[in-house]
């Protein structure tokens, strides 16, 4: 360990206005991670809400502790091969205020934290209404420990996708959204068709879920509040530094989430008549999906253009969890991950090897070859669909396994019982419980059709 001295020259080399941008962004990002929990309580039918949202507040603790024993060190290890990096930094042993950059390593460390616990409190969604919070504790150290290290490293900390392809990925097209979309993905089909001690369980059923209203929208309107406003500062923050190109990427990423509601919002109230928070919520996550892998990269039309297209495309996706295909084969997508980030992920990471900017990049200092339309590179096509490919496999493939096996241990059953189910997972999962409206036509809502008996 360092001394003292040593530590405080270190700290003496860093630059003290980029680490004071980089501690607020940190700040404002972590309350994303909850609030994500707050937005599937509010999808959620209104006996699963705190159920919903505690799985995020597990996210918060797990992911903290886990990146502090391995996490950091698997990601952004300085030695490592294409897909790890080495245990230098196991226990975060050196981790303090040697620059990275002009910031700390420790600042550095607790920013990358935020990303990690980000992505899988969306992926943990796919639980939701379904799913026990037991082993979504066991999955949460697991998956981030040998899913989303692993793919981090591979973009951003000197893996193969970065080195050999060179992905333009600023801040996390395929490591946030593709990877939480297909984790999310995985884990609705698990338990729609789960493999093991789930599937030999007397008293579960596993089937499809009734689809309903949101069950409170003043927990969507918090949360939208707050993940749109801690967006800007998610991608801002990416630059490290208080440059030029972080007050773009704030500047991309509001417009592009401004466009992506207008539109969803407008599409629905031409539908209905009727204005719907819903919509526009969704509409803004949309934005922000589609914006996140280019915002250091393109300038404010692109944006806009980002922006409308990723509410067309997502409300289109979204779609499909209305139709009989959707019902036949138990798919369920309750917190719109499937739609939102995994569809919208794949789309913005392949828009940014289309329409990424050299000029825009150059207002941080980064040197790229640029995209297709702008500086016709169209290697960047190519390695932005790799990077997808490579993203959608490695999560989806990954989650299915580890789902698989925390399933295998006895009390460690993912999927909850009918009787809960039906019930409403707060009255059984959590000690507290969180109300909401009930609307007049759910009155007699339960979650599976009614002709599935329960057992106590």
């Amino acid at each position: 360990m360092a001394s003292p001295s040593a530590v405080l020259a270190a700290w003496e080399a860093c630059d003290k206005t980029d680490t004071l941008f980089v501690l607020v962004c940190t700040v404002l990002c972590w309350t994303i991670v909850p609030t994500v929990g707050i937005a599937y309580s509010g999808y959620a039918w209104k006996r699963n809400g705190m159920s919903a949202a505690m799985a995020a507040v597990l996210t918060i603790a797990t992911c903290s502790v886990q990146w502090f024993v391995v996490g950091y060190t698997l990601a952004y290890g300085p030695g490592g091969g294409w897909f790890f990096g080495d245990l230098d930094h196991f226990l975060h042993w050196g981790v303090l205020a040697e620059p990275v950059g002009t910031i700390p390593a420790i600042l550095f460390s607790e920013f990358q934290l935020v990303f990690e616990a980000t992505v899988c409190a969306i992926a943990v969604g796919g639980f939701c209404e379904r799913g026990r919070l037991w082993p979504v504790v066991f999955f949460i150290a697991l998956w981030s420990t040998f899913i989303y290290c692993p793919l981090a490293h591979m973009v951003w900390g000197g893996g193969v996708l970065a080195e050999k392809l060179r992905v333009l990925d600023f801040a996390g097209g395929t490591p946030v959204h593709v990877c939480s979309g297909a984790t999310a993905s995985a884990l609705s089909i698990y338990l729609s068709y789960p493999l093991f001690r789930s599937r030999k369980s007397a008293v579960r059923t596993p089937t499809h879920i009734r689809l309903h209203r949101p069950g409170n929208s003043f927990f969507q309107l918090l949360a939208m509040i707050i993940i749109w406003g801690s967006w800007l500062a998610f991608d801002a923050g990416t630059v490290l530094a208080l440059n030029f190109q972080a007050v773009m990427a704030l500047c991309v990423t509001n417009l592009c989430a401004s466009a992506g509601a207008l539109t969803w919002a407008v599409m629905t109230y031409l539908e209905s008549g009727r204005w719907s928070l819903d919509s526009t919520f969704m509409g803004a996550i949309s934005g922000l999906v589609m914006i996140t892998p280019s915002a250091g990269f393109i300038d404010m039309p692109t944006a806009f253009f980002f922006g409308v297209f990723g509410a067309l495309l997502c409300r289109q996706a979204l779609r499909i969890k209305f139709t009989k295909f959707a019902h036949h084969w138990r798919w369920v997508d309750n917190g719109d991950t499937f739609a939102t980030h995994c569809v919208g992920g794949v789309a913005a990471t392949i828009c940014t090897g289309l329409f990424a900017q050299k000029k825009v990049a150059a207002y941080g200092g980064l040197e790229i070859d640029g995209g297709v339309f702008f500086d016709g590179n169209i290697r960047q096509l190519w390695a932005q669909i790799v990077e997808v490919l490579v993203g959608f496999t490695w999560s989806f493939g990954g989650t299915y396994m580890i789902v698989a096996l925390i399933d295998c241990v006895p009390g460690l059953e993912v999927l909850a019982i009918d009787k809960h189910i039906n019930e409403g997972l707060d009255l059984n999962e959590t000690e507290e419980f969180l109300g909401g409206m009930e609307y007049p036509d759910e009155v007699d809502y339960t979650p599976t059709p009614k002709g599935i008996l329960t057992l106590d």
